[in-house]
């Protein structure tokens, strides 16, 4: 490949990688994308064409176009019915037809800046309306091929400006340099060969300098802004008022609610792990929703970047998760249960008398925040003794509706009879169990009617959670015993490429929460069969390729999205943490080693020592036998070292020659001279002398040995001529 094609090959590769950018960021249709593709193709075809554009029709074209850029920026919102972009489908059209045009016409060094500057918009316009790991990709090839296209476009006007007349004046015309530069049968073009490895080693450099900056340098304002996406718009039970269903329909989309990581959990396995939403303690027959006491709520202060929630007995115990939440239409906080801080650059924190947190509105952004709980429970055996009387306060949780059917307290005194119960632990484990074991589950709307839970009792017998989540509440509280519905998330799938949990909305849940005064706990119990708790698992080469895809996604969300300050503290600690542990284990090694070095060091003295003996007399010998004695004891380099080499012969050939009154005149150059003096030798010690001085190359150690053979050979045959009466040269 010659090195114009190349600068046209890399040039073109620039301008498609930045539209394909804008395509994979939304901002241009695929038809358009492929249009523009055409139009690359056709361009590439017509270079260097008659067919081309000249300038003035270029220019003449664009002019023509721009009322219909106005009329595509003023029209194209309304039509599209929303106002969201307004201006940025109309921008990106009118880049990408400016570069089209430039492409087509007949191009100068002002033009190809044009288009370079056009593809940078591109990229800026892109990175304005998606911010993901696809992004991230397309970026990396731009900067490559960014980077090669500038250093051949500086090469090619660089050459341009020197002739090549010029250039044999600046290199000797018989040497290797001169003949791979502007040889006539040249085997490859070294530019066009090395401007892509050039440009990727910049490209690293450039990443290596930058990482330093990234690191130290968080972002501005809050760390888990994402430009790119909108809220979930039909994500229901999470607010003050649910009605019996609302769970059930967001089980049917299968999309992202957030990413959990766990970074400790001593007291919590995965089976036992919920992320919990909202708590309502108010059932009217057909709706769950909060009391006007359950909506008092209390805003949290920040201390040192925590925003306390409550208290814990014992640190040990407790969980702390990193939530990645996607962006949703609900103030919602989720985490595992009993939260006693939060962590994370929200402007206010608050929690109601339900242990629910909220902040503020995000429907098109995510969040990324720590929780820290206390997921552990009282042990069954201290519940059941748990006799204490509840507080009045704890009243509304004993609350049933005015027109409950009687067959719901009866079928609850049976269950709790059934498992011979004495206690609020056992009656709540009684009907748990049996509401698991006596009823199935499915996501269908079966129960329904005046009383849709009694229709799921007594005729339906099956629904989905919360159908047992009221109904196991609702039974509870026929007997005074305080409950309430939790409104959550079950675990979600476990990414192990991601070290996460990947939950969806299909993994929401409800279940249910049981007071305890004894210990001032409230204890989570679960009614719906294990076909309503089980996470389906994704398998195959397809679901493995996902997983890697989720990995990606998340670690650019939480090292360039979401970096903050608070993660730049956590790495910082990660790194401390790191150096610490590698230190400790370097300074055990080498106590362990110290212990073990005496004996060891005799050993190696015996055996060692011997060796590096002969191998340092067999160094020797081999630099002997190259070299010779005389030179194989030089300190400072060998002949070995080109160029000094020939140029050291040459100059004691020379000495010889003056030794013996041979002088070269001013007008012979030093073939010429060598000539005249007589014998192969000279002209063999001369001919490696202008190949090093004049031609920039190297001699092996093969041409070294015969140099100096002829210079022995010359010193022989001057001295036999010297005995017989020596002669002159003018």
């Amino acid at each position: 490949m010659s090195f114009t094609t190349y600068f046209k090959a890399s040039s073109y590769a620039m301008i498609v990688v930045a539209t394909l950018a804008l395509v994979l960021a939304g901002g241009l249709h695929p038809a358009l994308a492929l249009a523009f593709g055409a139009v690359v193709v056709l361009a590439w075809k017509l270079e260097g064409s008659k067919w081309q554009f000249s300038e003035r029709l270029g220019l003449a074209v664009v002019l023509l176009s721009i009322p219909l850029f106005f009329l595509d920026w003023k029209y194209q919102p309304a039509m599209a019915g929303s106002g969201d972009r307004v201006g940025v489908d109309a921008l990106a059209h009118l880049i990408v037809f400016l570069s089209a045009i430039k492409l087509l016409q007949v191009k100068s060094d002002r033009d190809w800046v044009f288009l370079f500057l056009t593809s940078f918009f591109e990229v800026l316009l892109a990175a304005g309306l998606s911010i993901s790991p696809v992004f991230l990709a397309t970026l990396t090839l731009y900067l490559v091929c960014a980077l090669s296209t500038v250093i051949a476009f500086e090469i090619r006007k660089a050459k341009r400006g020197v002739p090549e007349a010029e250039t044999r004046l600046l290199v000797p015309p018989g040497s290797r340099v001169f003949r791979k530069l502007v040889g006539t049968r040249p085997k490859r073009n070294i530019e066009a060969s090395r401007v892509p490895l050039v440009a990727f080693f910049l490209l690293c450099l450039i990443f290596i300098l930058a990482l330093p900056l990234f690191l130290v340098a968080p972002r501005a304002g809050f760390a888990a802004i994402s430009r790119g996406g909108a809220g979930h718009t039909n994500f229901i039970g999470f607010s003050e008022s649910v009605t019996l269903g609302d769970v059930g329909a967001l089980k049917q989309n299968n999309e992202i609610v957030m990413r959990v990581r766990l970074e400790d959990s001593q007291s919590t396995s995965d089976t036992d792990l919920k992320w919990r939403g909202v708590a309502l303690d108010e059932f009217t027959g057909r709706t769950w929703r909060k009391s006007p006491e359950a909506r008092r709520s209390e805003q949290k202060t920040p201390e040192r970047g925590f925003f306390r929630l409550g208290t814990t007995q014992a640190l040990q115990r407790l969980t702390t998760q990193t939530v990645f939440l996607e962006p949703l239409d609900s103030t919602v906080l989720f985490g595992a249960p009993r939260a006693v801080a939060i962590q994370g650059d929200f402007p206010y924190v608050r929690v109601d008398r339900e242990g629910s947190i909220q902040t503020r509105p995000h429907p098109l952004n995510r969040l990324m925040y720590k929780v820290v709980s206390d997921t552990t429970e009282p042990d069954p055996d201290t519940l059941r003794r748990d006799m204490r009387v509840y507080s009045v306060e704890y009243e509304r949780y004993q609350q049933r509706p005015a027109a409950l059917d009687p067959r719901i307290a009866e079928r609850a005194s049976a269950m709790i009879v059934k498992a011979h119960a004495r206690n609020r632990y056992d009656a709540a484990k009684a009907i748990e169990s049996q509401l698991r074991s006596d009823f199935g589950y499915s996501l269908q709307m079966k129960a329904s009617g005046p009383d849709p839970l009694a229709d799921f009792l007594f005729n339906v017998r099956e629904g989905h959670c919360e159908y047992f989540a009221t109904a196991m509440v609702v039974m509870l509280r026929t007997h005074d015993i305080a409950a309430r519905v939790v409104n959550g998330f079950l675990p979600g799938e476990y990414n192990e490429t991601a070290g996460a949990f990947t939950v969806r909305q299909s993994d929401a849940h409800s279940w249910v929460e049981v007071y305890f005064p004894e210990s001032n706990t409230w204890v989570s119990f679960d009614p719906t069969p294990a076909a309503g708790r089980t996470e389906p698992q994704r398998s195959g080469f397809t679901a493995q390729i996902g997983k890697y895809a989720e990995a990606l996604e998340l670690m650019w969300f939480q090292y360039v999205v979401g970096y903050d300050k608070q993660e730049q503290r956590s790495l910082a600690t990660s790194l401390h943490n790191g150096l610490f542990d590698y230190r400790r284990s370097l300074s055990q090694q080498f106590a362990r080693l110290q212990r073990t070095l005496p004996g060891f060091a005799r050993n190696a003295v015996r055996i060692v020592l011997p060796l590096l003996l002969l191998m340092a007399l067999w160094l020797i010998a081999r630099r002997v036998r190259q070299l010779g004695w005389r030179r194989a004891f030089r300190i400072g380099g060998s002949e070995s070292q080109f160029p000094a080499s020939a140029i050291e012969f040459y100059e004691r050939l020379m000495t010889l020659l003056y030794e013996r009154g041979i002088r070269r005149a001013p007008d012979q150059t030093p073939l010429e001279f060598a000539s005249l003096v007589g014998g192969s030798e000279a002209v063999v010690i001369t001919n490696a002398y202008n190949r090093v001085r004049f031609g920039a190359e190297k001699l092996s150690a093969t041409e070294v040995r015969q140099i100096e053979e002829a210079l022995s050979a010359v010193e022989q045959r001057l001295g036999a001529e010297s005995a017989k009466g020596g002669r002159q040269v003018t």
